[in-house]
């Protein structure tokens, strides 16, 4: 067993508004949920909420779960409150749609998941975000963190659960007795897909039943050439004007193809969860997916000791560089009847001293002061690249395109699109996001 089984991490952050807003909280809990009048409460009678959460993370169900019933005590020793929490956790794949039609009908729940670099410019543009600047967790994330969750006018919006330092996750035992280590250009890796099927290892796992995870080579390749060619670092400006094409970025294909041409079999059978565990019982030696998977990975195999490395595009070395980004963030409706309650659920989510159990279960990253457990190995790992100034900051593509890019990297896989059509596609995609949103 590795000296770091069993140790847990997760991050979570979260701010709202106070003051008047909260105190009128109070009032309509009691008005809109059947919750305790004035009088129920100075006669002792316990005031009943019901708090809707929407969290698309259902493979961690567990976890927060047991936080939830912690909080909900919590609410009902300090403050006389029966919170019943209605916990919705659709897949991923498809939670954001889900979510804008909630939001746009009217029907948002009291707290839900975003996307800290996807979705809060524009939710937060719609109107949907409740203003949590004040609230008493904003004051203990770190610097760092901080701006992944604040709109473009200063406002925090939204506590932060996970932050990422990504790329793709290996084997570290079958590199090691193979005498491999982490190549750092394109020409490196198909040498050591060579080597690796000599050895009769199949190179990559392909999981993508859901396409949010063929998704995932656009943020890295996309991202690693913006980073790293000066012709492409206005990119994304460009794109949201509509001066750019994602033609700039057909030298993408060379890692995917390498990747698909290597990989095992039934890709489109394969889900998150079943990749998971295939990588856990070392049916291959890298999967192009995220340390977010740790806490599925580990419980499959305990002992499985992997690694995060920067996923070559190219055979320019200062291209191969680690993803850093804040995803899963909890935010508060702004048309909430409950919000006292979600603030306070909110600010538990950071709370001194149960959140580090919380975030350990999770496996997430530290995000704030009050987070002291110790970094996982494959989170040193990331870390060394981002020590070398080999990293950089997740680009801001909408995530309509990263929506689109998976569905047509599934066709794709499967022989049903050309790389012309997938940029063909993901160009339409920006250009529809462009007219809805100015």
């Amino acid at each position: 067993m590795k000296m770091w089984k069993g140790v847990l991490t997760t991050v979570v952050a979260a701010t709202m508004l106070a003051g008047c807003a909260s105190n009128n909280a109070g009032t309509n809990d009691a008005a809109n949920t059947g919750g305790a009048s004035g009088e129920q409460a100075a006669s002792g009678k316990a005031e009943s909420v019901t708090l809707k959460m929407f969290i698309a993370q259902p493979r961690l169900k567990e976890h927060y779960d047991k936080y939830i019933a912690d909080f909900t005590a919590k609410e009902k020793a300090e403050k006389n409150i029966d919170v019943s929490v209605q916990l919705e956790m659709p897949p991923a794949d498809n939670a954001s749609q889900m979510l804008k039609t909630r939001l746009a009908s009217n029907d948002a729940p009291d707290i839900f998941a975003v996307h800290a670099i996807n979705d809060i410019p524009s939710y937060y543009k719609a109107g949907y975000l409740e203003d949590l600047t004040s609230q008493p967790f904003v004051g203990k994330l770190l610097g760092s963190v901080k701006p992944a969750v604040t709109s473009t006018d200063g406002k925090v919006v939204a506590v932060p659960l996970e932050t990422l330092s990504w790329g793709y996750l290996y084997n570290k035992k079958i590199f090691a007795d193979n005498g491999l280590t982490p190549p750092t250009t394109l020409t490196e890796m198909k040498a050591i897909v060579d080597k690796l099927k000599t050895a009769n290892i199949t190179p990559f796992l392909l999981s993508y039943k859901e396409s949010w995870i063929p998704q995932l080579f656009l943020p890295l390749a996309a991202g690693q050439l913006i980073n790293s060619d000066d012709k492409e670092k206005d990119f994304v400006d460009r794109m949201n004007n509509d001066k750019g094409s994602f033609s700039e970025m057909t030298s993408m294909f060379d890692i995917i193809d390498l990747v698909n041409a290597n990989g095992t079999n039934k890709a489109l059978e394969v889900g998150g969860d079943d990749g998971a565990a295939a990588f856990a019982q070392g049916k291959a030696a890298m999967w192009i997916q995220g340390p977010w998977y740790a806490e599925t990975i580990l419980k499959s195999n305990p002992d499985l000791d992997f690694g995060v490395a920067a996923l070559p595009i190219n055979d320019n070395p200062n291209a191969t560089m680690i993803n850093l980004s804040a995803s899963t963030s909890l935010a508060v409706s702004k048309t909430s009847k409950n919000k006292e309650v979600a603030l306070d659920f909110i600010n538990y989510v950071l709370d001194d001293k149960d959140s580090n159990a919380f975030f350990q279960a999770l496996k997430f990253n530290p995000v704030a002061t009050v987070h002291t457990f110790e970094s996982y190995p494959w989170v040193n790992d990331a870390t060394e690249y981002v020590k070398a100034g080999k990293s950089y900051q997740d680009p801001a593509i909408p995530q309509a395109v990263k929506d689109e890019v998976g569905k047509q990297l599934q066709s794709y896989y499967a022989g049903q699109a050309n790389k012309e059509d997938v940029i063909k596609a993901l160009d339409k995609a920006w250009k529809s996001f462009n007219k809805v949103n100015k």
